[in-house]
């Protein structure tokens, strides 16, 4: 019986995709196993979005590699590269690590996992072997319902990839040229996923893809404007299918992730705000607010249209936390772009904020582009926007003392409130007797910088002590 060791990084998108592997191995008869020095293969799930993830990736395969040389197993023991920096530089890297990397796997590849393992096994290896690539050019793969999938959250909430892919035309992402053209999984699919979800126990569907608020338009005869009416469009969407999820028995949350600011619609605004499953929170890229900046990241909106559409969400979808990032650094960024940027984020008190410093990414337009800003312009930019958004954070924080609010218990003593995506934002820290995966209904006594304080309703306060977490 054949033993495999996944090693899953990057984001939740990536995690599906080793769901889906696990799940492909275990309908095969193998056994997937944590312990990667006891496996008889290694997967390596890579990451390529940006420099870091790459390095993060190529250490990962080098130490795997380095561990079964210490151990005598490199004969013996094989090891796979699977995921997005698989699908990049399948070429290179099969030349590059030959000797290292058994076969290289691509994203249209991954329910293909266990022939290939076992082809690896069959075959006989000479004392020089050459990799094996199963990569094709342009992924179109797209999971289904029925899909084998084996999750790795924890029991209480699960990631719901709804489609696959981006059309959008952002000069600093590589996205579109690894995982290919947007394509959306139907709404019956989705919803059928959902619904056995929810019957094994799942209390938080988290919807992720690409671009989540381009879902069904790619099935449309033509593109509409975001602004139309969905009963004059042609075709499902983002819409449809909250509904249809909002509609299933049991008590859960809908998170929206992913959401890119050029779908959005005022039928979008108002199908979250009656849908009350649906968690007030939404995950919104925004990238800058300068229009020469988004012009030349080629975002699709402007300054004024950001602006309005952050208006019309809040006014439309009360107590709505709003999620956003932002990149610094990009090529022509000037310092009175990055004052704009700050007074915006001052204006706006986004409750939930993170930054990223420009990656120069190999294939993109953004890397070819002049008046690159050097790396310590973009660390001073960086912290810049990081200490403001603190000061903003402490804000909301404080705002939420007093307040009764409902969290979903995460692991002892620590829970998440609907303005809490998993991994990314903040926590709320409360008696370790409470129900790991339930909902409880919580009054908030304090707070620290990102993190809130709390007790069951009822119950007098106390004093915790945390951790600072590094943010």
């Amino acid at each position: 019986m054949i033993k495999v060791s996944l090693i899953s990084l990057g984001c939740a998108k990536n995690l599906v995709d080793s769901e889906i592997m696990i799940g492909h191995l275990h309908q095969a008869g193998m056994v997937v196993i944590p312990e990667a020095e006891k496996a008889d293969v290694v997967i390596v799930n890579t990451c390529s979005f940006i420099d870091s993830s790459k390095e993060e990736s190529i250490g990962h395969i080098l130490e795997v590699h380095q561990n079964r040389g210490l151990r005598k197993r490199r004969k013996e023991q094989k090891l796979i590269v699977a995921g997005c920096m698989s699908q990049r530089f399948s070429k290179d890297l099969s030349s590059e690590l030959a000797h290292e990397v058994d076969a290289f796997i691509g994203l249209d590849q991954i329910t293909r996992v266990a022939p290939i393992i076992e082809g690896i096994f069959a075959k006989e290896r000479g004392a020089n072997p050459v990799s094996e690539v199963h990569v094709t050019p342009r992924s179109t793969y797209i999971p289904d319902y029925n899909t084998p999938r084996f999750r790795l959250t924890p029991k209480h909430f699960a990631y719901v990839k709804i489609a696959e892919g981006c059309n959008h035309p952002c000069t600093f992402c590589i996205i579109p040229q690894i995982r290919g053209r947007h394509r959306s999984r139907t709404v019956d699919s989705v919803v059928a996923e959902a619904r056995q979800l929810v019957k094994e126990g799942v209390r938080e569907l988290n919807l992720i893809s690409q671009d989540t608020t381009f879902f069904g338009m790619d099935t449309w005869d033509e593109r509409p404007n975001p602004r139309t009416p969905v009963d004059s469009r042609r075709g499902a969407a983002l819409t449809t299918l909250l509904r249809e999820l909002n509609a299933i028995e049991g008590d859960f949350w809908i998170r929206l992730l992913y959401t890119h600011p050029a779908h959005w619609s005022d039928e979008l605004i108002q199908t979250i705000a009656e849908c009350p499953k649906v968690a007030r929170y939404i995950d919104i890229p925004l990238q800058h607010i300068s229009d020469a900046m988004l012009e030349r990241m080629q975002r699709e909106t402007s300054g004024g249209y950001i602006r309005d559409l952050i208006r019309r969400i809040r006014a439309g979808i009360p107590g709505i936390a709003v999620r956003t990032t932002f990149i610094v650094g990009f090529p022509g960024e000037t310092e009175a772009d990055v004052d704009e940027l700050c007074d915006f984020i001052r204006e706006t008190k986004f409750e939930r904020l993170g930054v990223f410093r420009y990656s120069q990414e190999e294939g993109t337009r953004g890397a070819k582009m002049e008046h690159q800003v050097p790396a310590k312009v973009k660390e001073a930019r960086w912290h810049r926007l990081m200490a403001l958004q603190q000061e903003i954070a402490r804000g909301v924080s404080k705002s939420q003392v007093g307040r009764t609010i409902r969290v979903l218990v995460e692991e002892p003593g620590v829970a998440r409130g609907e303005a809490d995506a998993p991994d990314i934002d903040g926590r709320v820290y409360l008696p370790r007797d409470l129900p790991v995966g339930e909902f409880v209904d919580v009054k908030i006594n304090s707070f620290h910088d990102y993190d809130l304080l709390a007790l069951p309703t009822g119950e007098q306060p106390v004093v915790y002590k945390i951790a600072k977490q590094a943010q």
